[in-house]
């Protein structure tokens, strides 16, 4: 299961920076040689950069590839290192579930009931802030994943 997530949450980071890198284009297109940019451009460019980059960082952390102090635990050994491993691991989890995905549904929640939409686009605001529970729900799963794979391995 893993494996395929991690495969279909690649290959959609991918396309969205396609896209992104295509809007981009547009925009620096019409800016330039038609003299007036379109309207909805830097906002899609906007929107796509904040999906690439909560759900990127949702990817990270599944691949291990986040930023990270590491300062106690090559000073460990043994059972004390994995033990610190796995507490950070629940300190993760925690913060991923009730900050991203507690706050992010709320806030999703939130802009549904003001009825808030985009000024150009004019597409929900619940669309652009689902990235925020949908990147806590794959950090949730990828800790979980971590933990007991962890577990089972000693």
């Amino acid at each position: 299961m893993r494996k395929t997530i991690d495969f279909y949450l690649g290959r959609f980071l991918a396309l969205l920076m396609v896209v992104m890198t295509v809007d981009v284009l547009w925009g620096v297109f019409t800016r330039y040689t038609l003299g007036n940019q379109a309207s909805w451009s830097e906002e899609l460019a906007r929107f796509l950069l904040i999906w690439i980059g909560i759900l990127g960082a949702a990817y990270a952390s599944g691949q291990n590839m986040h930023l990270a102090i590491d300062l106690l635990s090559p000073k460990l050994e043994g059972r004390k290192k994995k033990l610190l491993a796995n507490t950070i691991r629940m300190v993760i989890i925690t913060f991923a579930f009730c900050v991203l995905v507690v706050g992010g549904f709320r806030l999703i929640y939130i802009t549904h009931v003001l009825g808030q939409t985009s000024p150009a686009l004019q597409i929900p605001m619940t669309i652009v802030y689902a990235a925020i529970p949908l990147a806590g729900v794959l950090v949730v799963y990828y800790k979980l994943h971590d933990l007991f794979t962890s577990s089972q391995t000693s």
